[in-house]
């Protein structure tokens, strides 16, 4: 198998491409010490996967974007997956589209590119970017933060309640344009917001690497969904991280389905700083020809009485393989935590492969904690009741499998998302 390696992105390039969008010179200063910062670096160590054995060839270039007047001007295959307003597109490296209601704007609420937030209210955008997902962790997350265009910035001021949900549309139809947004959400005291995302992809089968983001930071007492659908194709890999701090009594709740055709590693984390916390994910994922998952879901305790939850499903068929871990980490002082997790894997080939890694890590007594992992076959027993009954062997196959997924599915925020979903989950397994 052929090693590939990334080069370290060059400073001065970084530097004339930061000025030449007519950055600020603190993003630029950001910019230039991530990617001096990439020569020093190694690949993140996951769990049973070696990403250095996979095609991270090729990050694309930066192409200047091209403004639609409207999303009808989207191809066929994605125009139905926004609605007409509250939405931000960004096709290959940047914004294309966006639109936010009168009564939002007029509520303070800010939803925009964060390319053009980083100019607009750099003063709400600096003392959060880069702060929960840093660019010293490794040589993805430096070569993000040198490199990353177009994405989103949304805020939510103080005891704003969003009532319809935000949405953003990532599409890339160019594997030579670079695609690495940066998200970045802040969500102040006692407010609370739905944030909906979509990747998808049309292209020709050449490589590309999606290496994106996610920062979420939600203040006392506010509230945040976050959904996310991620639908690449083979020739793409796809390498994000999610991390969100949530403070006392807030809470994140994180809906994600993995439903790309190549390589994909995930990292969703939940830091809960707070007293009286929350943090709620649930995953999905399905596995198809000798595609190499590895998504891990962590939640990591500082409050007390602080609670996360976390529920993974994937279901693998072919040569799939799929590392599926949870980490609860309880730290000392985190008294009356309480954190629960459950990963499953369905396994419907006998050349697919599933690892479900439950851990653990505690260092304080007065606390709560416990995990399910589980990796097994269509339940046979299941198969013949539901033949007996009249119902054919490959429709009670999918009726459970469908069911199995149904605790993420169903969780999705907007019906035409869930509808969608649900759709590629039937293609990817040949239903």
């Amino acid at each position: 198998m052929t090693t590939q390696t990334i080069l370290p992105v060059d400073s001065q390039a970084v530097a004339q491409a930061s000025k030449a969008r007519q950055e600020p010179e603190w993003l630029t200063d950001l910019r230039v010490q991530a990617a001096n910062l990439a020569g020093s670096l190694e690949l993140p160590k996951l769990e049973k996967t070696r990403l250095d054995r996979w095609d991270l060839s090729s990050f694309g270039t930066y192409r200047e974007p091209q403004a639609l007047a409207s999303v009808s001007e989207l191809p066929e295959q994605v125009k139905t997956l926004v609605g007409d307003t509250n939405i931000i597109v960004q096709r290959n490296s940047g914004a294309v589209y966006q639109t936010l209601s009168e009564e939002l704007a007029g509520r303070g609420v800010i939803f925009t590119d964060l390319e053009t937030a980083v100019r607009e209210h750099a003063d709400l955008v600096r003392p959060y970017l880069g702060k929960a997902v840093e660019a010293g962790e490794n040589l993805l997350t430096a070569v993000h933060a040198a490199t990353w265009s177009g994405g989103v910035f949304l805020y939510v001021p103080k005891n704003v309640n969003v009532e319809i949900p935000l949405q953003a549309l990532f599409l890339s139809d160019d594997s030579a344009a670079s695609f690495s947004p940066h998200i970045l959400i802040v969500a102040d005291t006692n407010s609370s917001v739905t944030y909906v995302e979509n990747f998808t992809s049309i292209g020709t089968g050449a490589s590309l690497v999606q290496n994106g983001v996610t920062e979420v930071f939600v203040k006392p007492g506010a509230n945040v969904h976050f959904a996310s659908v991620h639908n690449l194709t083979e020739g793409v890999t796809d390498l994000t991280y999610r991390r969100a701090v949530v403070e006392n009594d807030a809470s994140v709740n994180w809906i994600v389905g993995e439903m790309n055709q190549g390589n994909s590693m995930s990292d969703i984390t939940s830091i809960l700083k707070g007293n009286g916390s929350y943090s709620d994910a649930k995953v999905i994922c399905v596995g198809t020809n000798d595609q190499k998952l590895n998504l891990t879901t962590r939640a990591i305790h500082f409050g007390l009485s602080s609670n996360s939850d976390m529920i993974t499903r994937a279901v693998m068929r072919d040569q799939a393989t799929a590392i599926i871990n949870g980490i609860t980490k309880i730290e000392k002082g985190a008294t009356g935590a309480n954190g629960q997790q459950t990963e499953r894997v369905l396994m419907l080939s006998p050349k697919a492969r599933g690892d479900a890694n439950p851990i653990l890590l505690i260092d304080e007594d007065d606390v709560k904690a416990g995990h399910a992992a589980s990796v097994g076959q269509v339940n046979q027993d299941q198969v013949y009741y539901m033949m007996s009954r009249g119902i054919s062997r490959e429709e009670a196959t999918r009726l459970l499998i469908y069911g199995f997924l149904a605790p993420v599915v169903s969780e999705i925020p907007i019906a035409k998302l869930e509808e969608q979903l649900q759709t590629m989950v039937e293609r990817k397994l040949g239903q």
